[in-house]
């Protein structure tokens, strides 16, 4: 490696995605002073951030996002919130959720502590390092580091959230209010999914007054839902030399139901909308809620899930929290009998989350690709 990077000469060759330097993340390397990105985070030019028809103008970047008020959803207009929810799901896959709840000391102590672990020492951070992905706690760098030809300018710290009682002894233990706070957090944004779901039930006529009758017994999915996974993933970006040649995130779809993004005020996350990619306007004290593969399955493709990325600046770090939800691991996801017709026959195998740890181990993870092999012919 080049002395020029602020890197000392390795053994190693510069693209062995196993080079110690690399595996210990990007903050590391930030902490060790670059001026330029190592060669192992630049993208081919075709899928660097600035390559869509050239750098856009302003005005092609932002994107807001339908706003749906989860106050209004509990009261009297639950019916048009509804509505707005199915539009949402349908055309953008994605929608930010106010006054939702969830008091605003939790949300700006959440964050707070996130980036307090992330300025722990490498030598602290490096102990939840773990290649398992069935491990309760992960630290780790890039999107899959055992897989990814490039790595994307990312750390995270990935929690199985449940059950709480024996994942909790193996989550951080520094900061000192570190499980205090995240437990705190991950309940809140549970219940919040919970209630989410069964208003996004509903809005698909299965659950509530519009609930569509089949001669079947239909099976209790919410009830399903309370025991259901949750994997929280803290991530961090921090500044980059360079942030038109790599990615924070590059361009992928969630596994899951539902994702809660939770997000500072800095600007990151891009979905494509469209056939281009559009930057979401950050909304204070908000979640970013997007459809997950798993309920693009269950709708039986009525609610698509949509590539996301994030891109990543020059001045500024980032903090985002993502909390997955889904069902519980063994549980086989596949379309609501409902929504099978004639005129709109099964369109996705059942699938569950021993498939798609199996894929996601085998080969890089790109786009939608896993989604792609689900699909019936």
């Amino acid at each position: 490696m080049s002395p020029a990077m602020g890197i000392t000469t390795e053994s190693k060759q510069e693209n062995d995605p196993l080079d110690t330097h690399y595996q210990n993340g990007v903050k590391h390397l930030c902490e060790n002073g670059i001026s330029k990105v190592p060669n192992k985070y630049i993208l081919p030019v075709s899928e660097r951030p600035s390559s869509d028809n050239g750098v856009p103008n302003a005005a092609e970047l932002s994107l807001n996002l339908p706003v749906i008020d989860f106050a209004e959803l509990q009261g009297s207009n639950r019916s048009q919130v509804l509505k707005s929810i199915a539009n949402a799901c349908e055309e953008y896959g994605f929608f930010q959720l106010v006054n939702h709840g969830i008091p605003s000391d939790i949300i700006s102590s959440m964050i707070d502590v996130s980036q307090r672990f992330f300025d722990l020492p490498m030598e602290e951070r490096a102990k939840y390092m773990s290649a398992d992905m069935c491990s309760p706690v992960r630290y780790g760098t890039s999107f899959n580091q055992t897989k990814d030809g490039v790595f994307c300018w990312r750390d995270f710290l990935k929690l199985m959230c449940h059950p709480l009682s024996d994942v909790l002894p193996h989550w951080p233990s520094s900061p000192v209010d570190f499980r205090k706070l995240a437990v705190t957090y991950s309940k809140e944004t549970k219940y919040l999914f919970l209630t989410l779901m069964e208003a996004i039930l509903e809005s698909l006529g299965l659950c509530g007054d519009t609930k569509k009758k089949t001669g079947e017994e239909d099976d209790d999915i919410l009830e399903k839902f309370q025991d259901g996974s949750q994997l929280m993933v803290v991530n961090c970006y921090p500044p980059c030399p360079e942030p038109e040649l790599t990615l924070g995130m590059p361009p992928h779809s969630d596994y899951g139901f539902l994702t809660l993004l939770l997000q500072d005020d800095i600007q990151g996350l891009q979905i494509q909308f469209k056939g281009k990619w559009l930057t979401v306007e950050p909304l204070a004290n908000s979640f970013v809620i997007n459809i997950g593969d798993h309920l693009e399955i269950f709708s039986n493709g009525k609610y698509k899930s949509v590539l996301h990325r994030v891109v990543v600046n020059s001045t500024k770090p980032r903090i985002s929290v993502a909390s997955l939800h889904s069902l519980p691991f063994k549980c086989m996801v596949k379309p609501a009998p409902q929504l099978i017709s004639q005129e709109n026959p099964r369109h996705y195998k059942d699938t569950d989350f021993a498939s798609f740890l199996d894929y996601i181990s085998s080969c890089e993870p790109k786009r939608k690709n896993f989604l792609e092999s689900r699909k019936l012919s």
